[in-house]
């Protein structure tokens, strides 16, 4: 992967965690808010729903830490190494989290009553995009393991 490509993915990175940043400190307040006198039947669940979305955003930003320190590693040719590989494994713990907060949110949710279908499908989609991300970092990261191992061994015959 030559520099620009890697310059590319850090630079957008950067870009969806300012992104996200900026949606957790002013839009989601403000949505909160709107919801909660649009939907007063509701408004009981306003803080909880809230600090819900905000735990999901940290290990969020964790996870594109580990990703631009991943990309870091790619840059300097060491994608073989522990380092990428215990990057990877933190993505997909990362992403385990978010995807079992969401069904924990869900479930709550559902025993409120206050599961409306549009915000299940989001949650399903989100819990779903989520077990991928940990699925394919697995992957990833045992095929990286396998790499540094057959190099290990490469490197003691020589």
């Amino acid at each position: 992967m030559n520099s620009l490509t890697t310059k590319f993915l850090k630079g957008a990175v950067i870009s969806i965690g300012a992104l996200v940043f900026i949606l957790c400190v002013v839009w989601l307040p403000t949505m909160a808010k709107y919801s909660a006198e649009l939907f007063p039947e509701f408004a009981y669940l306003k803080w909880t729903v809230l600090v819900g979305l905000y735990l999901t955003a940290i290990p969020f930003g964790v996870a594109l830490f580990q990703a631009f320190k991943l990309l870091t590693c790619i840059e300097k040719k060491h994608a073989f190494s522990g380092e990428a590989i215990g990057s990877l494994g933190r993505i997909k713990l990362c992403a385990l989290m978010i995807m079992v907060i969401y069904v924990l949110g869900m479930i709550f949710l559902l025993i409120q009553n206050a599961l409306h279908p549009g915000i299940a499908i989001l949650g399903m989609i989100i819990s779903f995009a989520s077990a991928t991300i940990s699925v394919f970092a697995a992957v990833l990261q045992q095929l990286l393991q396998n790499a540094l191992e057959l190099k290990s061994e490469n490197d003691l015959t020589v």
